[in-house]
């Protein structure tokens, strides 16, 4: 199965794109149908530029006052969750492996 060449999209066309799909309140297939743009690649485009998921049918943007913010909170979380990660997995491992190999108080060993 022979592959198509990839399409390369100005950063001028992508924009255009992702406006009218916000305008228009286009769906990843209408997108499709309309620009000849894949569902993957459009969500990949939204992503970049700070355009959040849908929600009951309104597109919810994240530009503006609010990405500063949400950046921030995103920072946050993720430097909180990197320190206390290694802990936890080195915690539940360390129990795992003495629930295994150390003998319990009262438990009979069968010969």
């Amino acid at each position: 199965m022979a592959k198509r060449p990839r399409k390369s999209y100005t950063v001028q066309r992508r924009t255009e794109i992702l406006t009218a799909a916000q305008r228009e309140n286009l769906t990843a297939n209408d997108v499709r149908k309309k620009f000849g743009v894949t569902p993957v690649t459009y969500y990949s485009w939204r992503k970049k530029s700070g355009l959040a998921a849908r929600r009951g049918g309104v597109m919810v943007g994240t530009a503006g006052r609010g990405a500063a913010l949400t950046g921030q909170v995103r920072a946050v979380v993720q430097t909180r969750v990197r320190r206390i990660l290694p802990i936890i997995v080195r915690n539940e491992v360390s129990a795992y492996l003495n629930e295994l190999f150390l003998p319990r108080r009262g438990r009979r060993v069968r010969t």
